[in-house]
């Protein structure tokens, strides 16, 4: 089993299936109902998956953390309609999540659980925040020297 360090926490998500009906149609979709902190193993329904923090996506995990309801987010991969969903990623990031957006997997979240906010804020403490440095153009670089 996987420890809990500086920069990884192995979690178990708990899916449910629910079956909808819409006029004569049922029609499945699957939530997100919330995270195990401490997995022993794996129960009905969790699915392991490892939430691993990186330094270059720190103003992200800033930025989610400064929100009202800071969220962890979930892609799912189905690969037949009648499977459990995969998982694919998890993160923390609002933008690493977008990617999955306009694909063909389902994007959840929940709200992030007080201690993996205080782990987060740890995680930007120990390798401070990140400022994104813009270089200096060179004197007159873009505009017409008149020559």
């Amino acid at each position: 089993m996987i420890e809990k360090s500086p920069k990884c926490w192995p979690l178990n998500c708990l899916l449910e299936k629910h079956i909808k009906q819409i006029g004569r149609w049922e029609t499945e979709s699957w939530q997100w109902e919330g995270v195990d902190l401490s997995p022993q193993a794996s129960q009905p329904h969790t699915y392991f998956q490892l939430l691993e923090l990186f330094k270059d996506e720190r103003s992200d995990y800033r930025f989610n953390l400064s929100s009202n309801n800071p969220k962890l987010f979930l892609a799912l991969e189905f690969l037949d309609t009648n499977s459990a969903p995969k998982i694919s990623h998890l993160t923390a990031s609002q933008a690493t999540i977008a990617c999955y957006m306009d694909t063909d997997y389902l994007v959840l979240s929940i709200d992030m659980p007080l201690p993996i906010q205080a782990w987060m804020e740890a995680f930007i403490g120990r390798h401070g925040e990140l400022i994104e440095v813009r270089k200096k153009k060179r004197q007159g670089a873009g505009r017409s020297n008149g020559n």
